[in-house]
């Protein structure tokens, strides 16, 4: 899945569904704006598209 934009230093996203918001979903481990919280299934991925947080 393409992003519209890359992930950027200082990013912090509450849930994906902000991060998708911003165009920077899906977001994978050691990128800015990736947490654990974010990656229910965790593979590295988080704010996949076919999940619901």
């Amino acid at each position: 899945m393409a992003r519209a934009r890359a992930p950027q230093e200082g990013d912090f996203w509450r849930r994906c569904d902000d991060a998708r918001a911003a165009g920077s979903a899906p977001i994978y481990r050691g990128e800015p704006g990736f947490r654990d919280g974010l990656d229910v299934d965790n593979d590295g991925i988080a704010c996949e598209p076919y999940r619901g947080q």
